[in-house]
């Protein structure tokens, strides 16, 4: 079962360890969900779309995945 986060801070820490994150937009209302899968467990958390670019941009997952979009993006270094 995938586990709920509400807090963006342990989001991030989640997201170190996770091996892939994925975007998702809501097709009705402006709420996206950002999905980071760690070795044993999916982490969700639901954030407002305009701020999905600037949240991106703290996360540590070594590959970001648009789902909607097909664009991926891999974190080098």
């Amino acid at each position: 079962m995938p586990v709920e986060l509400k807090d963006w801070e342990e989001f991030v820490r989640v997201s170190e360890r996770a091996v892939e994150c994925r975007v998702k937009y809501a097709r009705k209302g402006d709420l996206a969900k950002i999905k980071a899968r760690t070795r044993r467990v999916l982490y969700t958390i639901k954030v407002d779309r305009g701020r999905v670019e600037e949240l991106i941009k703290e996360l540590k997952c070594p590959r970001i995945v648009f789902v909607d979009t097909g664009e991926v993006r891999e974190v080098k270094g």
